[in-house]
């Protein structure tokens, strides 16, 4: 798509809300122990958060949308539009973001539907509802990200969900934007099994154990750590750089960068390729793990709230990952509402 400037967009809020219950890296049986260790100094994901089975991404996104509406006093019928940024839906048809519009009461005109996308989906998702913002379409709106991705075995993925409110605003600063695709590296990380090309069958579902003594089944996510390492420290700092240099920004101008935390050999990487200090570089990976497309807000809300509610802010987001995407935006935040972390 390259370079694009949304104005009259205004960011107004976000809450994220995450499970209750916590899972630690280093709880595996004890002749696991020394790989896993050395596995979670490496990843630096030391501590998850798991649904439990009742419960699905959409019930956290809800429960962060009922508070982000509350503390931004919006009356459910101004909701113009609901878009949900996820892939683990409550079905496969229909869309969640229909469930939801009736689940938390708006108006029959509210624009609602799904968009299938991970760990890049938070920029892409403010794009898509500020454009329909700044074209004029409607005035207010929200998009829920997040995902239930965690599994008690697999150390990488958490679970998350998160309400970002966008509102027309003539004064407000613009955003932008710089989102990409690569589909030739679809299949560095793919759920093979499911869909119309390989449906699911009896043998799917029979587990076996790898190499490192967990069971999995051909319906478990499949993901090519070596080519999501390369994929994302060559094409993200240049990405962010570009998207500087359009905006006229510089390192020192930016309050934070935010980074989907993808894993600590990643992330490091991708900040030392820009020189940035640590301190400008906000990361959940040590108690919050992967938390797809939810780990910038989540980061967010866990490490700058408030920081975002004292004063005007310039972040630059950065989510990757999945399809092959990446996205990069320039936002800059003053007087957005951001309710402390929910966990439910």
């Amino acid at each position: 798509m390259g370079m694009s400037t949304l104005r009259n967009v205004r960011y107004r809020g976000m809450a994220s809300c995450v499970p209750k219950t916590k899972v630690s890296n280093l709880d595996v049986a004890p002749h696991l122990k020394q790989e896993r260790e050395r596995l979670t100094r490496n990843i630096g994901i030391f501590e998850r958060r798991i649904c439990p089975r009742w419960q699905c991404f959409s019930d956290l996104a809800f429960i962060a949308t009922e508070k982000l509406l509350a503390d931004l006093a919006w009356q459910r019928e101004e909701i113009d539009a609901l878009i949900v940024v996820t892939q683990s839906p409550d079905y496969l048809i229909p869309a969640t973001a229909i469930i939801l519009q009736d689940r938390l009461g708006l108006s029959h005109a509210t624009i609602a539907f799904d968009v299938n996308l991970g760990c890049s989906g938070y920029p892409f998702a403010l794009h898509l509802l500020g454009s329909m913002i700044a074209a004029g379409t409607i005035k207010k709106g929200l998009v829920l990200v997040g995902d239930r991705s965690a599994s008690e075995h697999e150390p990488l993925f958490s679970d998350a969900g998160t309400a970002t409110a966008l509102e027309y605003d003539p004064a407000a600063p613009p955003m932008m934007f710089d989102l990409n695709s690569d589909g030739s590296g679809y299949r560095a990380i793919i759920l093979p099994v499911g869909g119309h090309r390989e449906p699911p069958s009896f043998q799917h579902f029979i587990p076996t154990k790898d190499e490192n003594g967990i069971w999995r089944t051909p319906y478990d996510l499949q993901l090519d750590g070596t080519a999501v390492l390369s994929f994302s420290t060559q094409r993200v700092p240049p990405a962010v750089k570009r998207l500087m240099e359009y905006a006229g920004a510089t390192a020192d101008s930016v309050d934070y960068f935010l980074f989907h935390q993808a894993n600590r050999m990643i992330n490091e990487t991708i900040r030392k390729k820009l020189a940035l200090p640590p301190e400008k570089v906000p990361s959940t990976l040590h108690d919050f793990g992967n938390t797809s497309g939810a780990s910038i807000p989540v980061t967010m809300t866990a490490r700058i709230r408030e920081p975002l509610e004292a004063g005007p802010k310039r972040l630059v987001m950065s989510g990757f990952g999945i399809g092959l995407s990446w996205g990069t935006a320039l936002v800059d935040i003053d007087g957005a509402r951001f309710p402390e972390m929910i966990e439910a």
